[in-house]
């Protein structure tokens, strides 16, 4: 028997050659042809079945039809997209995958569907995987940035930077651990499967109970705390039985005047029916509405004015079970509260101090430098509705769903009861509500004159952010001046013409503007409303859709001008396209910059293809949009970007690990409000002309010079919104509907004043990103 371990004489061992098989090959060959041929007929889905079974049938391809396999993957998933064959998108994907696991791209497009569709968590690991594959691939590392605004608020950072909140809840748990609790459950990080002595919790938002503390304590008392003894209270030594650390909270509240509040939640258009935001609380539960918002009122712009004393909404006692189980079974209760100062009444703001133990306690009231924002219950009204000294304000308090819910009802005034509900109504037309303003208490008056009793109550809902918008003034009577200038340049442009080609005018033909604005907009209405003009709106909802009908009617606009362009098209690919095969746009309308205070995603991509759509002399709204910035110290921002070393948690090393989700930039910032030192004027920084493509560039450095010494911590930046040449609006603005954003450095840069300061600001797919060092210093690492 030969030696089995033998080996050829060179040493290597020996190889059967595969069989070539003629079959197969024939079969790649073809199916690689009609790959290619599929895709230069645009039959995405017939391609990529060929070039799935040449890339499993011969691998050795892989390299040589990589990007042609993209290519067809991410046209072929787009028109699946379309039709909503969601699980069928995924499956090409999953099947993608298989044959490159290693692909980037693939990843990273994966992740933008996943991300699109709600599942944030999958899609931060498909962005994480691909940075991981390639460090430098900016649109990975974009959209993980954005996946992780989503996954980790910013309030998380700051809460982990609150020592003060941080150590007196440590000092609690020392007390409870020292007097006989030896077993600690945290509810809200983790799950309890042993009964425990103690539990810790701050499961509390700024309304106290909307993150379901009540539900998750009467839980641990059946399942998870040993028994109260009969007698006990909330603060008594309890070494043998349960207890929970905040042992209660007291919530209080007060009325305020707020323009910002205002105008997010409250709108004057009564010819459109009742507008107002998704936040209105009354007594009865209403699943379509959200009882309360937030805002930190000392950031507040224009600040607020305090309308009545803080007043006492609520106690309750974590300790007693009872007490919890009967909370939303309490009666409403009325409070009287009596107005100081005179005011528009804009909402109720709320907040509450947590009591830890006898001992020690945490508030998260307005002048309290603590990581908590105020809950805040807007009042909903068409008319202004002022208070003045001497009035009491009836707040109605009750928690019929767990939720904390206050509801200002009516006005006390001069013995006489003034339901906030139906002040408009005819039977108290006889004691309108005093105005300072004698000509808006007129149009009270006539208003109460045109009710209607029999009118069918009609409202619509749109977001705050929207709400913001429509009663941005300012902005919509500058986009009126510069559409009515353009619509005369055309008419100029169209009479020229005439008179050179001898041919009469076409009174018929009329200037098209299409309005591709994100959610509600007005203007497509505004555009309508110029004469010979042509609209269409890209407003979706039907009942958002009958609003501007409503507007249009009331406004003499004929109806046939004013159309909705979604109803015209088979899906939103086609967005931007011709209104007819012989007319183009006169006018297309963009939406570009995001409330948070980011560009759009894909806005230099819509602007070169709605340049063009365009008919001669035609134009984009905004022409151009020029950045402005600054640079400043702001340990704010720090403190809500990243957690800052070991101090602020009690000497745990969290950091390496939260600040996993540290992004560079810090959205819906209200620089106005902000705590910063400014170390600089502001500059421009950098250039987006939708109308000419040759002017941009994607990249520049701009040198600002510093005028003060400090730690440059951040670039606050915000933009000039040209709707013309000559006319714009700045979304740092004191009326602006939208917010700032700011790039935080990785790395604080220390300057004296006079110093220059280097910024190198690009532009990638809408996203702007900078990096920072002063003049003839090492230049650092990108942020």
């Amino acid at each position: 028997m030969p030696n089995a371990s033998a080996r050829p004489k060179n040493g290597r061992r020996s190889r059967r050659r595969r069989r070539e098989d003629p079959a197969r090959n024939e079969l790649v060959s073809s199916s690689l042809e009609s790959a290619q041929q599929c895709l230069f007929n645009q039959d995405y889905g017939t391609a990529f079945v060929h070039y799935l079974l040449v890339l499993n049938l011969a691998p050795m391809f892989k390299d040589f039809a990589k990007d042609s396999f993209r290519f067809t993957l991410f046209k072929w998933t787009e028109e699946l997209d379309s039709v909503g064959r969601i699980q069928d998108l995924f499956d090409c994907y999953e099947q993608a995958l298989e044959l490159f696991p290693a692909d980037e791209v693939i990843l990273n497009s994966m992740g933008e569907h996943l991300f699109r569709m709600g599942f944030r968590d999958e899609a931060a690991g498909h962005f994480h995987k691909a940075l991981k594959l390639r460090p430098d691939y900016p649109e990975a590392r974009e959209n993980f940035y954005r996946v992780a605004n989503w996954l980790v608020e910013r309030w998380h950072f700051l809460m982990l930077n609150d020592h003060g909140r941080n150590r007196k809840y440590q000092q609690a748990i020392q007390k409870a651990v020292q007097s006989g609790c030896n077993t600690v459950l945290d509810i809200g990080t983790g799950t309890g499967i042993l009964g425990v002595s103690l539990v810790v919790t701050e499961t509390v938002d700024a309304g106290l109970f909307g993150e379901g503390i009540i539900e998750s304590l009467i839980h641990a008392w059946h399942h998870l705390l040993l028994p109260p003894q009969r007698g006990e209270n909330e603060f008594q030594e309890q070494s043998a039985t349960g207890r929970v650390i905040p042992a209660g909270a007291t919530v209080f509240g007060m009325a305020v005047e707020s323009a910002e509040i205002r105008r997010h939640h409250s709108l004057s258009m009564s010819a459109a029916g009742e507008l107002h935001s998704p936040v209105s609380c009354s007594s009865e539960p209403d699943d379509s509405m959200e009882p309360y918002t937030t805002e930190r009122l000392s950031r507040l712009p224009g600040g607020y004015k305090s309308l009545t004393e803080p007043f006492t909404a609520l106690d309750i006692d974590f300790n007693n079970v009872q007490e919890l189980e009967g909370l939303s079974s309490r009666e409403v209760r009325r409070i009287h509260l009596p107005v100081t100062q005179e005011g528009e009444l804009d909402a109720l703001a709320v907040w509450f101090q947590l009591h830890l133990d006898e001992e020690s306690s945490l508030s998260t009231g307005p002048q309290e430098d603590t990581c908590w924002e105020q809950a805040i219950y807007p009042v909903h009204s068409t008319k202004a509705f002022f208070l003045k000294p001497r009035d009491e304000l009836i707040v109605e308090v009750s928690c019929r769903d767990a939720y904390l819910r206050l509801c200002s009802v009516a006005v006390l005034r001069d013995g006489r009861e003034i339901r906030l509900d139906k002040r408009l109504d005819s039977q108290h037309c006889e004691n309108p509500v005093s105005n300072p303003n004698p000509e808006a208490e007129l149009c009270s008056a006539l208003a109460c004159l045109k009710t209607d009793q029999n009118q069918t109550k009609d409202y619509s809902m749109l977001e705050c952010s929207e709400m913001a918008l429509l009663n941005n003034h300012d902005y919509h009577k500058s986009f009126c001046s510069a559409l009515t200038k353009l619509i005369s340049q055309l008419k100029v442009k169209w009479q020229n013409q005439e008179r050179r080609s001898g041919d009469q005018l076409d009174c018929s033909d009329l200037f098209y503007v299409l309005d591709v604005s994100e959610g509600f907009s007005l203007l497509s209405l505004i555009a309508a409303s110029r004469g010979h003009v042509k609209a269409y709106s890209s407003v979706e909802k039907k009942k958002q859709q009958e609003v501007l009908k409503r507007l249009a009617r009331s406004n003499n606009i004929p109806e046939d001008h004013l159309e909705f362009w979604l109803n015209h098209v088979e899906d939103e690919q086609g967005m931007l396209q011709r209104p007819s095969r012989e007319k183009l746009w006169s006018a297309i309308i963009l939406d570009c910059v995001e409330t948070c205070g980011l560009i759009r995603q894909k806005l230099m991509e819509k602007a070169s293809l709605a340049r063009c759509l365009l008919e001669e002399g035609g134009s984009i709204f905004p022409a151009k949009i020029v950045v402005h910035g600054m640079l400043v110290e702001s340990d704010t921002l720090l403190l809500e970007s990243a957690v800052q070393g070991q101090e602020p948690t009690l000497g745990f090393n969290i950091a390496p690990f939260i600040n996993q989700f540290t992004v560079p930039v810090h959205v819906f910032l209200d620089f106005s409000t902000l705590e910063c030192r400014h170390l600089s004027e502001s500059a421009e920084l950098f250039v987006l002309d939708l109308m000419n493509a040759t002017a941009n560039y994607t990249d520049r450095e701009v040198k600002v010079r510093a005028t003060s010494g400090g730690r440059i911590t951040a670039i606050p930046f915000w933009y000039h919104i040209y709707l013309d040449q000559d006319i714009s609006v700045s979304t740092f603005s004191q009326n602006s509907h939208w917010k700032q954003a700011a790039v935080v450095l990785q790395q604080p840069l220390e300057v004296q004043a006079g110093d220059w300061v280097c910024l190198t600001v690009k532009l990638h797919k809408s996203t702007i990103s900078m990096t920072a060092h002063v003049a003839n210093a090492p230049r650092p690492m990108e942020q």
